[in-house]
C-alpha cells in the first residue's frame, strides 16, 4: 500500500495507527518493522505507538515490546550486528568525520586533487555506493575533475574501510542488501522475522533503500508507505522522487491511497501551496490540499531594497509581534535557501534582541571533547579501529607527532601490521624518537587498563570514562586549550553531558535485566552513538529558529518568514548554469517542492520576500523575482515595500539621540 499524504495531512499518524491496528488484527509486535529516516522522528513514532498500545490495552502484558522502529540506518546495524560472523567478525563504524578524513588522507598521497573538496568528493562516492556502482563500475562524467578524482579515492576509500574493518553510514544499507543477495538462506530468516514492513517520509528512500525493502518484503508482500512526492527534495544526497512515482510498479498490486486534507495551514496559504505545486511536470500523482481552516490573511509578498533591509525588516516585525501581540519566539521561524543569507539576519535579530537558533550548527556527538572519549573507548574494545587510534595517538600531547605518527604507519604497512602493532612494538622499529616512544607505551598502558576494566573488572563505562579522563588530565588540557573560562566550562559540561548518557544507558540497561558492562553491548551502544544526527536537538527552548528550507522539513510554526526569493537562489544558481538538459528540468522541479515546503510549514502567516538588489563583487546586481512566484495569483497575495535599512536605522538614532538630550536636561547637563 501507498499511501500518498499531502502536507499537514498527518503521515506519522498513518504508521502509528496502522501498527495499533496490526496487533488489534492479532500480528505480534516483534514482526512488525517500521523504518523512518531520523532519529527524533523513530524517538517519536516510538512514542506514539507506546502511548495508543497502552491506551487500547494491546498486546497484553509486553504491550509494544519487541516493535522494531528505527532510523534505516540502525536497521541495518542491527542486521550487520546480528550477522557478523558472515561478515568476517567484528567491525566499526565510520561517522562523517572519520568518513572525510579518511579520503582527505588518501588525496593527500595521491597528485590529482589535493587541493579539492574531501567532503564533496564523499558525497560522489555515497551516490555511486547507493547506487551500487563498484569502484570499476563508477564512470567519470567529461570534463568533471572531482568526478576524476573520486575514480581514484573511492578504490583505495573501499580498501582502507576493508582494513580497518569499519563500514560507513551508506554500508549499514548497501551491505545489508548484498548480504541478503548473496545469502538467501539469512534473507529467508530476515523476512520470517518480520512479516509487516512500515515506511514512513518514502519519498526520501534511495536506491538501496528501494532494494532492502523490495528483499525484505519480497515474500509476504505486507509493505505499506507512506510519503509526499511534492515534497521529495533530497536528490543531492541520493533520495529518488521515482521510487515514490513508480511503487506500484516495484510493487505490482499496490493500493494507492491519496491524503488530501491538511490540518495545519490556513487556506491562505495552502491557496498559495496549491497553485505553485500544481506546476509540477514531472508528477504523475495530482492532489491539491484543501483545509477546514478558513479565513486567515493573505500571503505577504515583501519587495526590499537589499539583503539588510530585508533582514532587518523580519527582525523588527518578530520583535513587534513578540511584544505588541506577545506571541512567542518559538512559533516563528525564518527560512532561506542557502546558509549563506543567515549572517545578516543574526545581526539584525542580535540588534533587535530577538532571541534564535540556528538549525545546523554543530551536534553534541560532533563535539571534539566528546569525540575523544568515544574514540578511547572504541580503541580499548577494537584496537584495529585505526581512525580511532589516529584521533587518540597524541591527545593529549604526549610526544607522538606528525612526522612519529608517519613513521609508525610507514612501518605497520611495511611489515603488514596494523597501527596499533606498530604502537606496541615501536622499540623495534627505527626512525622512531625517544619522546614518541615514551608516548608509545604511556598510550599503551592507558588502553591496557581500560581494557582491563571493561572486561576483566566488568566496571560500567561511566565509571571507566570518569578514570579516564582523570588519568590522561583531560580537564587541564580543556582549561589550557580553550578561549575562555566560560569556553572552557561549556566543553567540560559536554565531557558531563556524557557522563550522564552513559548513566542513563547503564540504568535502561539494568532495568531490562541484562549485564551492563558486558563488551559486546557497550561496542553496540558506540555503534549507535556513532549514528547519532543532527536532529538530536535539545530543546531550544522560546527561540526563533533560522533554518534552511532543506532543514526545515518535518517543522511547523504560526509565523513564517521565508525570505530571498529570487532567480539564483530559488531556484538555486547550480540548477540554472547547466545546460538544458532533462537533467536540469528535474533539478527545477527539485527546486519548486523545495519551495513548496517553505510554504507549508507556515500555520497562520506566511511572509515572502524578496530583494531588489544584492552586492556582488563590490558592487548592486538587480536581483530577478523567483519564478514560482508568477505561479501565485495576484488575488491570493498582499504586496508590501521594505523601506531602506539604513533609513529607518538613521530615524531610529535620531529619536534616540531626541531622548537621551531630554533626559541630560531634566538632569541639569548640557
Amino acid at each position: 500500500m501507498l499511501v500518498l499524504a499531502g502536507a499537514g495531512s498527518g503521515k506519522t499518524r498513518v504508521i502509528t495507527h496502522r501498527i495499533a491496528r496490526l496487533m488489534e488484527r492479532g500480528v505480534p509486535a516483534h514482526m512488525i518493522c517500521a523504518l523512518t529516516f531520523t532519529n527524533k522522528a523513530a524517538g517519536e513514532m516510538a512514542e506514539r505507538v507506546g502511548h495508543i498500545v497502552k491506551e487500547q490495552g494491546l498486546g497484553g502484558k509486553h504491550g509494544a515490546k519487541g516493535i522494531v522502529i528505527s532510523t534505516f540506518h540502525s536497521f541495518g546495524l542491527m542486521v550487520l550486528g546480528r550477522e557478523k560472523k558472515s561478515l568476517g567478525g567484528a567491525f566499526t563504524i565510520f561517522d562523517q568525520g572519520d568518513c572525510v578524513s579518511a579520503v582527505k588522507e588518501i588525496m593527500s598521497r595521491t597528485d590529482a586533487g589535493k587541493k579539492l573538496d574531501a567532503a564533496a568528493i564523499l558525497t560522489r562516492i555515497s551516490n555511486a555506493k547507493n547506487a551500487f556502482l563498484s569502484p570499476e563500475e563508477f564512470e567519470p562524467r567529461e570534463g568533471d575533475e572531482y568526478d576524476e578524482v573520486t575514480k581514484v579515492v573511492y578504490a583505495r576509500y573501499q580498501s582502507a574501510l576493508r582494513s580497518f574493518r569499519a563500514f560507513d553510514f551508506d554500508d549499514l544499507v548497501c551491505e545489508v542488501a548484498r548480504l541478503w543477495k548473496d545469502r538467501p538462506d539469512i534473507l529467508d530468516r530476515w523476512q520470517k522475522e518480520f512479516m509487516y514492513v512500515l515506511v514512513d517520509e518514502y519519498q526520501d528512500t534511495n536506491r538501496a533503500q528501494l532494494e532492502v525493502l523490495r528483499l525484505l518484503a519480497g515474500r509476504h508482500r505486507n509493505i505499506c508507505v507512506v510519503g509526499d512526492d511534492d515534497q521529495s527534495i533530497y536528490a543531492w544526497r541520493g533520495a529518488d522522487v521515482r521510487n515514490i512515482l513508480d511503487f506500484d510498479e516495484q510493487f505490482p498490486g499496490a493500493k494507492i491511497v491519496m491524503l488530501d486534507q491538511n490540518y495545519r495551514s490556513m487556506a491562505p496559504i495552502l491557496a498559495v501551496a496549491n497553485a505553485v505545486i500544481e506546476k509540477r511536470t514531472d508528477s504523475k500523482y495530482k492532489k491539491f490540499l484543501r483545509t477546514d481552516k478558513e479565513g486567515g490573511e493573505k500571503v505577504r509578498l515583501g519587495v526590499a531594497p537589499s539583503p539588510e533591509a530585508e533582514a532587518a525588516y523580519v527582525a523588527r516585525e518578530m520583535r513587534r509581534l513578540m511584544r505588541e501581540e506577545q506571541k512567542k519566539p518559538k512559533d516563528m521561524a525564518i527560512l532561506y535557501r542557502s546558509n549563506g543569507q543567515a549572517k545578516a539576519l543574526e545581526e539584525a535579530l542580535r540588534e533587535q534582541e530577538v532571541p534564535y537558533r540556528m538549525i545546523g550548527g554543530q551536534q553534541f556527538f560532533e563535539r571534539k571533547e566528546v569525540k575523544d572519549i568515544l574514540a578511547y573507548l572504541k580503541v580499548a574494545l577494537n584496537r584495529a579501529d585505526e581512525i580511532s587510534l589516529r584521533r587518540i595517538i597524541n591527545y593529549p600531547p604526549r610526544g607522538i607527532g606528525d612526522t612519529s605518527l608517519e613513521r609508525l604507519t610507514q612501518n605497520a604497512t611495511a611489515k603488514g601490521w596494523t597501527l596499533w602493532q606498530a604502537v606496541e612494538r615501536c622499540d623495534a622499529l627505527d626512525g622512531i624518537p625517544n619522546p614518541a616512544r615514551e608516548g608509545c607505551k604511556q598510550l599503551e598502558r592507558v588502553v591496557a587498563d581500560m581494557r582491563k576494566k571493561l572486561m576483566i573488572d566488568r566496571l560500567k563505562a561511566n565509571e571507566v570514562a570518569r578514570w579516564l579522563t582523570e588519568t590522561i588530565e583531560l580537564r587541564k588540557d580543556i582549561d589550557a586549550t580553550s578561549t575562555s573560562v566560560k569556553n572552557a566550562a561549556k566543553r567540560w559540561g559536554n565531557v558531563e553531558g556524557l557522563f550522564g548518557i552513559f548513566t542513563r544507558r547503564e540504568a535502561r540497561v539494568e532495568a531490562k535485566g541484562n549485564d551492563a558492562t558486558a563488551e559486546k553491548d557497550l561496542m553496540n551502544f558506540l555503534h549507535s552513538l556513532t549514528l547519532q544526527m543532527s536532529d538530536e536537538e535539545d530543546d531550544p527552548g522560546n527561540v526563533v529558529t533560522l533554518s534552511t528550507l532543506h532543514g526545515s522539513k518535518g517543522l511547523e510554526f504560526d509565523y513564517v518568514f521565508l525570505i530571498g526569493c529570487e532567480e539564483g537562489l530559488i531556484p538555486h544558481m547550480r540548477t540554472l548554469e547547466v545546460k538544458a538538459t532533462d537533467a536540469t528540468v528535474q533539478d527545477i522541479e527539485e527546486e519548486r517542492r523545495l519551495f513548496y515546503v517553505g510554504v507549508t510549514r507556515a500555520r497562520k502567516r506566511l511572509d515572502l520576500l524578496r530583494c531588489k538588489h544584492r552586492v556582488s563583487r563590490g558592487k548592486p546586481v538587480p536581483r530577478t523575482p523567483c519564478r514560482f512566484l508568477a505561479d501565485i495569483p495576484e488575488e491570493l497575495t498582499e504586496p508590501f515595500e521594505v523601506k531602506d535599512a539604513v533609513v529607518m536605522n538613521t530615524t531610529e538614532m535620531a529619536a534616540g539621540a531626541t531622548n537621551l538630550l531630554a533626559m541630560l536636561d531634566s538632569l541639569g547637563g548640557s
